[in-house]
């Protein structure tokens, strides 16, 4: 046990950390060994591979995901803005690189082959472009001469383009999201929102003209024809699941989804736990959502305000696109479930916005301690005079 009146990094660490979002982290992390169980046996049996081929593969990512996810929790604020940008300009250049020397999957080059492993730069591109635009965006804030909101709207457009031309919509739209939502809370005039929703729409329309996949996915969530065979499969193992599930390994609908241990995980969750556990899954990333823009809402270093925001909306808006298409409530897009789809840069990338959380919501005494010196300090001088 640590003690409090050890002042060691770890135990500082311990005292300081927030252990209700590291336990919902953690929780998150087991379930998605738990279910892996569950969802990727009849995948890799109908590929050709060992039955728990993607088991033993989640179970090995999983361990640097956690030492990531601790190593990052200890930063200090002034370190994650450093690390940050150094792994959005490393994740700017291999996305860069992909479109020209990538691995081209279904017509995308989105991932690059490093010492044989397959890497997807955009995962490690969103958390390290939510840290920079919120710096950019408080120091707009702070020093009028920096015009921090211009570049943080290049920087965007940089990025979106970037998705783009892989093409990878869906990111796309995710970044755009988040990226908005930062902007809103940064103090964004009304005259701008209206702009950049006009802009918004606009990129929509744009996209269902030229991106042909884009057209008939939409069109296909709205007719209900064409090939639809995944979405009703998963629909249709969620409706048979029940309540309480068809019990552990007792899926049968699970075996013929083409997706079910990455996009529709949650599907074969219900097929076999039942909508008892989804619905835990889904108030478990509620949750962190919530306390995440809860104590944003205390915050007073705008920074830090911005950057604990945009990843709990990064996260949260992420799984609702994930359950959404499960669900059949949006057109289908290949967007994982953070922590419980199957996937190594996706699970990298979330352990180390999970670990940027972590770190942004600590406890920070000596801070406060020294805002009220400040304080104290100005209202004596403001009584002298």
């Amino acid at each position: 046990m640590v003690s409090r009146v050890d002042r060691g990094p770890v135990a500082d660490w311990w005292w300081t950390i927030d252990r209700f979002l590291l336990a919902a982290c953690l929780a998150l992390m087991g379930l998605g060994i738990l279910l892996s169980f569950a969802a990727s046996p009849a995948v890799a049996e109908r590929i050709g591979l060992d039955s728990f081929h993607f088991v033993k593969r989640q179970a090995l990512f999983m361990v640097p995901a956690v030492i990531v996810m601790f190593a990052v929790s200890f930063m200090a604020p002034r370190t994650i803005r450093r690390f940050a940008m150094i792994m959005l300009g490393i994740s700017l250049v291999a996305m860069v690189g992909a479109l020209f020397f990538g691995i081209e999957v279904k017509g995308a080059r989105r991932w690059v082959s490093l010492a044989g492993v397959s890497i997807q730069p955009s995962e490690f591109m969103k958390p390290a472009f939510v840290i920079v635009c919120a710096w950019l965006f408080a120091e707009n804030e702070r020093r009028k001469d920096i015009p921090g909101n211009f570049f943080s709207m290049v920087l965007f457009c940089v990025v979106a383009a970037l998705l783009v031309a892989q093409p990878d919509l869906g990111q796309t739209i995710l970044t755009a999201v988040t990226w908005g939502a930062m902007f809103f809370m940064a103090g964004v005039p009304w005259l701008w929102i209206i702009g950049l929703g006009v802009l918004a729409v606009g990129g929509f329309f744009g996209a269902y003209t030229v991106f042909p996949h884009v057209a008939g996915r939409i069109d296909r969530f709205l007719t209900g024809e064409g090939d639809t065979f995944q979405v009703d499969t998963g629909r249709e193992a969620i409706i048979r699941g029940g309540w309480f599930g068809q019990g552990p390994g007792e899926g049968t609908i699970k075996r013929i989804i083409p997706d079910s241990h990455t996009d529709f995980i949650f599907s074969v969750t219900a097929e076999e736990y039942g909508i008892a556990l989804c619905l835990l899954i889904v108030l478990i990333f509620a949750f962190i959502v919530i306390r995440g823009l809860s104590i944003a809402l205390k915050e007073r270093d705008d920074f830090t305000r911005l950057s604990v925001s945009g990843l709990v909306i990064l996260f949260g808006f992420q799984s609702i696109i994930n359950m959404s298409v499960n669900l059949h409530l949006m057109p289908a897009k290949g967007m994982t479930l953070p922590f419980i789809s199957y996937g190594g840069s996706s699970l990298i990338a979330v352990a180390i916005s999970t670990g940027l959380l972590l770190a942004l919501t600590r406890r920070r005494p000596e801070a406060r301690r020294s805002a009220t010196l400040a304080n104290s300090k100005m209202h004596s001088m403001a009584g002298a005079v």
